[in-house]
């Protein structure tokens, strides 16, 4: 069986961070492992606190299953500081890591920046250069290039420049754009493609860029070349998130395992 390593942080209502990569990583058919950054006191309504793991502690947890386990992905997720960045850097340089995806968090899907500047230099520093996918939304994009993004073409440019940074491939979300259609812009160096999707109707979108990256992490675990990883990716989160779960009181889950249940013939969905 494939596998795969999720680094990044838990969240207590099970929609984002490591509770979504694993489901994703299950619902691919990989074996999903985890070293975890940070705790979060969270649910569907907002963020409470966030106690971050010791630097220590979160090397260890990559190192000892690098040093049992052959793992064929990686995908990164939460790590808001310095210290942690470095001790996932540190770890990872130490081995021989498979396709890392990075999902760099630096700004909420509001708008809110979670990462600051320090440590934004330090991801692109120390992150960018060993990831084989950088999975950016707008806001993030808008971050690391120092300009606004409002056009497709204007996507396609910052993927350019975010290239430059060290990363080797991109993927610029353009689900926060404004378009008639979520439309995402991939680049490997030498070739352009556009996905589109329909705009779906829910509240309910927690956890939606986690869930994408760990997709295109899983994929490639599988095999599958960065286009392709990319393409099925795009077409799993428009489907979980058609079938997002209507739970809480505020922003819902999408529904990780929604083909799973179609197949097994159970009904489940805000919808339903």
């Amino acid at each position: 069986m494939k596998t795969a390593l999720t680094i990044a942080g838990s969240d207590a209502c099970g929609g984002a961070g490591i509770q979504a990569d694993l489901k994703t990583f299950q619902a691919h058919g990989v074996y999903g492992m985890s070293a975890i950054t940070a705790v979060t006191v969270q649910n569907t309504q907002k963020v409470y606190d966030v106690q971050e793991m010791t630097p220590d502690i979160v090397r260890g947890q990559i190192r000892c299953l690098f040093d049992d386990i052959d793992i064929h992905a990686v995908k990164i997720g939460m790590v808001s500081s310095i210290p942690l960045i470095q001790a996932v850097a540190g770890a990872l340089e130490s081995v021989s890591p498979p396709p890392i995806v990075l999902d760099p968090v630096m700004i909420s899907k509001s708008g809110y920046r979670l990462l600051l500047q320090d440590a934004q230099d330090a991801l692109t520093r120390r992150l960018f250069p060993l990831a084989e996918v950088v999975t950016p939304n707008i806001f993030e994009a808008e971050a690391l290039v120092g300009s606004s993004i409002r056009t497709v073409a204007e996507m396609k440019a910052a993927a350019g420049k975010i290239l430059d940074l060290g990363a080797k491939k991109v993927v610029v979300k353009g689900g926060h754009l404004g378009e008639a259609r979520a439309t995402d812009v991939i680049y490997d160096g030498r070739e352009f493609r556009t996905l589109e999707s329909h705009w779906v109707e829910t509240k309910n979108t927690h956890g939606t860029g986690c869930t994408f990256s760990s997709a295109v992490a899983a994929n490639l675990a599988l095999g599958r070349d960065f286009f392709e990883a990319v393409t099925r990716a795009k077409a799993y989160i428009t489907g979980a998130i058609e079938h997002s779960l209507s739970i809480g009181k505020g922003y819902g889950p999408t529904h990780h395992f929604y083909d799973l249940y179609a197949r097994a013939g159970i009904q489940a969905g805000s919808e339903d």
